[in-house]
């Protein structure tokens, strides 16, 4: 199950900093997307050998004394129920605040872990204002400065620590199950599409509480099927503002992907492709997720003998570069193509699996690098000698060359295109490198 950290505080004391510095640690297994909702970041990071999520909470300003309150237990709130633990940043330099009181006293109900971390603690003057902190009644304080890094590392041994690894039985032999995600904004048909597949044969079903509240991981066992539907639809209004929606739908999508093997993008046919689609998709494609994408309530759609082909066509465009998915129109409300849907996640699982034969891979890949040669770059000839699968979760793939830096985008993507197509590799993301032979 993934892990989230929710970074929560006023403005201004540094929970950026700190946000900016942990994804920094691993730059490689980072995946920060900025702008998806206006104030709030998301990110992946890991310490210890352990992986999980970040989230920085964006300070808000308030008007007025009501106003203030409300949006600080709403932050709050949602960091209390989405995360697994929370890092509570506070700023030495202005002391305690009615703010952080405010925040403390919500906090200190929670059965959560909360990490208070006192901020801007640089010298040994601030090391004893710090002390003043104590005051709040939380057990774990940390003294940090998020500028220069120091005291960090005790924060994050302290979070890992906590982290558990849940191995039970039942746990083991789920994993070894396909995982489907249902993704998406809200109000697309995500919880219609769940109740239209599972709602044939109640009896068969059995729901398994997921990471939280509102992910459910259904066990779908029919048809000489059986994989795991978890779906991120119960993205309950918790008010008329629609950042609040959007960061709910965000964080779920973000813990359903993590858990999921293949995602199962849902879109509304009227509204088409949005920024916020893109961003789910690119998401789920860096976390190198298998994607198949449904177009829903395609039964509403005017339609003449080219629509689905040129709608298609208009799709892909705004998903490139990564086009090789499968899109099914689909209606939840009629059960039009929603077990086609089901086949082809089946299929793009198969896909992510597949594991080649180092020597037929050499056999096909030779004979089209043969075809096609590498640029001459700086009056070198680029030879490709060797290929081989690495043993990864995505497909990825390792080719071994004299000049690895020479070898220019344009290749790498005929090469993947290749792949794609002697190995039926579609709706999956893969990854090449180049190494020195």
């Amino acid at each position: 199950m993934s892990y989230t950290v929710a970074i929560v505080g006023r403005p201004n004391v540094g929970k950026s900093t700190f946000f900016n510095r942990l994804l920094e640690q691993r730059k490689a297994i980072v995946d920060d997307i900025s702008g998806v909702t206006r104030d709030r970041q998301y990110g992946v990071t890991d310490w210890n050998g352990k992986t999980f999520n970040v989230i920085d909470t964006g300070g808000f300003v308030p008007h007025s004394d009501d106003v203030f309150e409300r949006e600080i237990r709403k932050q709050v709130k949602i960091a209390i129920e989405e995360a697994n633990s929370i890092v509570f940043m506070v700023d030495v330099v202005t002391g305690i605040t009615d703010l952080d009181e405010a925040m403390a006293d919500i906090l200190r109900r929670t059965t959560k872990p909360v990490y208070l971390v006192v901020n801007k603690v640089d010298n040994s003057a601030r090391q004893l204002e710090a002390t003043e902190f104590y005051g709040l009644g939380l057990a774990n304080t940390f003294f940090m400065s998020s500028i220069t890094g120091t005291g960090s590392g005790e924060v994050l041994d302290a979070i890992t620590a906590d982290m558990k690894e849940d191995d039970s039985d039942e746990t083991l032999r789920e994993n070894e199950l396909p995982k489907f995600a249902i993704i998406g904004q809200p109000n697309v048909g995500k919880s219609s599409l769940l109740n239209a597949l599972v709602g044939e044969e109640r009896t068969i079903v059995s729901d398994i509480a997921g990471t939280t509240r509102d992910t459910i991981h259904t066990h779908y066992k029919l048809f000489q099927k059986e994989f795991i539907l978890i779906d991120t639809a119960g993205i309950r209004k918790k008010s008329k503002e629609k950042d609040d929606l959007e960061f709910y739908s965000i964080i779920r999508a973000i813990k359903a992907m993590d858990d999921a093997d293949v995602c199962l993008l849902l879109i509304d046919a009227h509204k088409g492709v949005t920024a916020q689609d893109v961003s789910i998709f690119s998401l789920a494609t860096r976390k190198g997720k298998g994607v198949v994408v449904l177009v829903n309530k395609w039964d509403l759609v005017e339609k003449d003998t080219n629509t689905a082909r040129d709608y298609e066509k208009a799709l892909k465009a705004k998903l490139a570069p990564f086009t090789d998915v499968p899109v099914v129109f689909i209606s939840v409300l009629e059960k039009t193509r929603i077990f086609k849907a089901i086949e082809l996640g089946l299929e793009v699982y198969e896909n992510k699996s597949r594991k080649i034969p180092t020597s037929q891979l050499n056999d096909v890949m030779l004979k089209a690098v043969e075809a096609y040669h590498a640029p001459v770059v700086r009056g070198n000839t680029v030879k490709i000698k060797y290929v081989t699968q690495l043993p990864t979760a995505v497909p990825s793939f390792a080719f071994f060359t004299n000049y690895p830096e020479d070898i220019k985008p344009a290749y790498k993507n005929y090469l993947e295109n290749q792949l794609r197509l002697k190995f039926k590799l579609t709706g999956v993301p893969i990854r090449i490198f180049f190494r020195k032979k």
